[in-house]
């Protein structure tokens, strides 16, 4: 769920980490693209992996598996997952063992010193499906409009025109026989250029920011009925963390500047809302879905619904969509150690990075507080079939 690269010393919050399902921007000339490595890696040598219980992570597995963007490698494996009982953790943990094969996900830079750094840990951030109150009509308790796409956003993929460019893509907006970038937040604010697009209007503006933010969430509308907004589009502009402008205005330090801390300030603050919005001229778009099944989380940019505390959101230029990962960090609230065996599911415009995960942590009432809070160094390794090489990123071609 995100959209831009942010100094992990200010990747402070959920605010700091990108929204699930957008697509991933695109590198910068002068970013510096580090080495990926994958050293292999003995199970006993992944932390706690005896003691996590697989069992919890199984359905997100094979929500995985049944997947059709899902790498024609995996085949053989989910096959057999498949047909092993849903309650045989002992047997799950076989298979992963048997035909799998762990790899430890490390990147070298050389960028500055011309010297070899070798980093086995990356920043860990969370997200969440928040629940804002709404209606389909205007009013005076519901006033900010959340949008659909817009008629006129153009959206070009750049490696239909060039190889080299596959994955990469721009949006905008035809003016005459140019595409023009589309208006940025701060044009968009008072509504003309998307007059007719409202999906729904909600009853606080800050709630909708952070609805972008996240990607997709639920909307409990006036009659009584629950539907989810779910990502459907962005205006293409970059995403910029609000937290690092209020940090650089000297509002609160990075330390402070959590999620829970940040919509505080804003609802101190209305009068510089709509300012320090702006600040982020990224903006998300929505499509309505209906609530069939409120147990089941979002779907994310694998096209399988998110599993709380099982799913993550990865920069696919890295790491492949679908795959096991077995994720080393913190708990944002216990600071207990979190260890566990996790799908790349999702993707984020700020998830940049081999070593660089966004964990999805549902929709309860714990989940917005829990990823607010979430920001510690992590490792990751990547699970592979074993009769299989690892794959080669793709981000050197971005």
């Amino acid at each position: 769920m995100r959209r831009a690269t942010i100094a992990a010393t200010l990747l402070a919050s959920a605010l700091l980490a990108g929204c699930h399902t957008a697509p991933p921007r695109q590198t910068p000339a002068a970013e510096v693209i580090p080495e990926l490595r994958y050293e292999a890696a003995a199970w006993s040598a992944l932390p706690e992996w005896r003691n996590d219980a697989i069992g919890e992570a199984w359905s997100a597995l094979l929500a995985s598996c049944r997947s059709t963007r899902l790498a024609a490698a995996w085949r053989a494996f989910c096959e057999e997952a498949a047909a092993l009982p849903a309650n045989d953790a002992a047997a799950q943990r076989q298979l992963i063992e048997t035909r799998l094969r762990a790899w430890q996900i490390v990147t070298i830079a050389d960028a500055a010193t011309h010297h070899a750094v070798r980093s086995d840990a990356g920043l860990i951030t969370g997200y969440y499906e928040p629940l804002l109150n709404g209606s389909r009509k205007k009013s005076a308790t519901f006033q900010t409009p959340l949008y659909a796409v817009p008629d006129d956003l153009v959206s070009v993929e750049l490696g239909d025109l060039y190889p080299a460019l596959q994955g990469a893509r721009v949006r905008g907006r035809l003016q005459g026989r140019r595409v023009v970038p589309y208006p940025d937040r701060a044009q968009l604010a008072d509504g003309r250029v998307l007059t007719g697009k409202e999906l729904l209007w909600v009853n606080s503006a800050i709630d909708a920011f952070f609805l972008q933010i996240q990607g997709s969430g639920r909307v409990r509308l006036d009659d009584g009925s629950t539907v989810r907004l779910a990502y459907a589009d962005v205006n293409g502009q970059p995403y910029r963390a609000i937290g690092r402008y209020l940090v650089q205005q000297g509002e609160m330090t990075v330390e402070q500047a959590t999620a829970p801390a940040l919509r505080d300030w804003l609802l101190a603050h209305p009068e510089r809302q709509q300012e320090v919005f702006n600040q982020n001229p990224s903006v998300v778009f929505f499509r309505e879905e209906k609530l069939a099944n409120p147990s089941e989380g979002p779907k994310g940019a694998l096209g399988v619904p998110l599993t709380p505390g099982r799913s993550v959101a990865v920069d696919p230029r890295w790491l492949p969509l679908g795959a096991p990962l077995y994720l080393t960090t913190t708990h944002p609230v216990t600071s207990a150690p979190l260890q566990r065996l996790v799908m790349a599911q999702d993707t984020g415009g700020a998830i940049r990075g081999a070593l660089r995960a966004d964990l999805f942590w549902g929709w309860d009432v714990g989940a917005g507080d829990a990823a607010g809070r979430m920001r510690a160094p992590g490792s990751l390794w990547l699970l592979w079939p074993a009769d299989q090489p690892p794959p080669l990123p793709t981000a050197a071609a971005h």
